[in-house]
């Protein structure tokens, strides 16, 4: 076991393909991460085994701000302390303590079920769409997402110019400064112990979409980002993780590799 680096940010994004939020600590659990994901919108339009409406489809949603109605509810769950001492299932908050507005980027604010909001994102668009809603995150592939400053700094570095790492719509952001850029791959089918709790199991490597390529405050496309990412780094960038231990994680905590 080494400690390898830190806890750089936190992110989770409380509305699939919306705008993240950063955080100062967040709950890791089995599902993923607190308040990630609970909604998302599903496309008529969209194919059966990827149902949803995101920036793939609108980049203007990107720039869709959520935020929780109640966030001292939304930050953790509401028995933490039970858990964490008796080993209880983590609870969440009520879906009504859980309710989220959406600011647009022209600046109304609606609520996350407002019918205005749907006709807001779809934007003209023939997509009839549903807002679903889960008490686990909305995710593609696994709970939890990490991606190291080093790997999207190497990515601006091939590419020629500043990459911001908001791209990749991590949920945890290490610093590994020991390490060489892309260093992450290496630990699929290791461990990371963050802080002193929560172990993650590194499960596979993050196969990458367009979603890379829209900046994350204008929405224009830089289509070098994900062009570099497939023809040098085999179309990945980042890792999943399934969470072995649940608990709170931190900005500055310890990143330690298991063996």
């Amino acid at each position: 076991m080494s400690i390898i680096g830190t806890v750089d940010s936190l992110w989770r994004y409380p509305v699939k393909s919306m705008r993240g939020e950063e955080m100062e600590e967040l709950f890791a659990g089995y599902g993923g991460v607190y308040g990630d994901r609970l909604f998302a919108f599903r496309s008529s339009a969209a194919p059966a085994g990827f149902p949803y409406f995101t920036g793939r489809d609108q980049r203007q949603m990107i720039r869709y701000r959520p935020r929780f109605r109640h966030p001292e509810k939304a930050a953790r769950p509401i028995n933490l302390t039970e858990a964490e001492q008796n080993g209880a299932a983590p609870l969440s908050a009520s879906r009504e303590e859980l309710m989220i507005d959406v600011e647009t980027p022209d600046g109304n604010l609606f609520a996350i079920d407002d019918p205005r909001l749907a006709e807001s994102v779809r934007d003209g668009q023939d997509h009839e769409l549903t807002l679903l809603r889960s008490d686990r995150a909305i995710t593609d592939c696994r709970p939890i997402s990490l991606f190291s400053v080093q790997t999207a700094q190497q990515i601006g570095n091939e590419i020629g110019s500043q990459v911001d790492k908001r791209r990749f719509r991590a949920n945890i952001y290490l610093d590994l400064p020991g390490a060489r850029p892309f260093a992450e791959d290496q630990f699929v089918g290791r461990s990371l112990r963050l802080g002193s709790k929560v172990v993650v199991s590194i499960v596979a490597r993050d196969a990458r979409c367009m979603m890379v390529t829209l900046d994350p405050d204008t929405s224009e496309k830089r289509p070098a980002v994900l062009k570099t990412i497939a023809q040098a780094h085999d179309g990945q960038a980042g890792i999943y993780g399934a969470v072995l231990s649940e608990g709170m994680v931190r900005k500055g905590d310890a990143v330690e590799l298991l063996d």
